[in-house]
């Protein structure tokens, strides 16, 4: 190899590789930025408001991202890798079955509860094959299904059906989503529950059924 001529490639590598370093750094600095200004602006926030918020241009966010649509996405995954990261780490942390379940179901509330303008930019619009937030979404789901089958057969004494074990926790995710959701959209009112109380009540209805006057052990 000519000498000359390696230097001048480990040269062009090495500015190349600095530049993606770059062009990364940037692309997690303006989610984060967009991130912050959903949180505070709300779920219907503009581009052009999302880059005033960041002290920047939309032309910066449509570079790194292509258009609204784009940064939905990678918000969306952003966000949803953290909630997945959460619930599960809060499953994993108990042993008791049924503690654990109600750790999951309130570390979703409360993820969703910190910022509902955000979780409601993130969930409200559809999805499409090749979205990559429906990546993000697919492993969450499959790893608190996985999670919620394992604690469900030592639940039950290994006399869970194979059909509940599949079917069951993709049905509890749903509720839970569903009845969070509308406690989000909840006005705060003396009737509207308060977290630690809808949480448990969710956990109860999970486990034991609306009719059940059991309480589930949540410590």
């Amino acid at each position: 190899m000519n000498k000359i001529t390696g230097e001048i490639d480990r040269e062009t590598d090495g500015r190349a590789a600095r530049w993606q370093a770059h062009r990364t750094a940037r692309h997690e600095e303006l989610l984060k930025l967009a991130r912050k200004a959903v949180h505070k602006l709300g779920p219907q926030v503009s581009m052009e408001d999302i880059a005033n918020h960041a002290k920047t241009s939309k032309p910066v966010y449509y570079r790194y991202f292509g258009d609204k649509e784009g940064l939905r996405q990678a918000l969306s995954a952003m966000v949803i890798n953290d909630f997945r990261e959460r619930v599960i780490a809060a499953g994993l942390a108990k042993e008791d079955e049924i503690s654990a379940l109600h750790a999951m179901v309130s570390s979703y509330l409360e993820l969703a509860a910190n910022s509902p303008n955000l979780y409601f930019f993130v969930t409200s619009a559809p999805r499409c094959a090749d979205d990559e937030s429906a990546g993000a979404l697919s492993t969450f789901f499959e790893e608190a299904s996985s999670l919620m089958s394992e604690r469900l057969l030592k639940l039950y004494d290994q006399r869970a059906t194979s059909a509940t074990l599949e079917l069951w926790p993709r049905a509890a995710l749903g509720m839970v989503r569903a009845a969070g959701e509308q406690w989000l959209r909840q006005p705060d009112s003396a009737n509207k529950p308060a977290l630690p109380s809808l949480a448990e009540e969710l956990t109860n209805w999970l486990a034991y059924g609306i009719a059940s006057t059991r309480t589930p052990k949540t410590c």
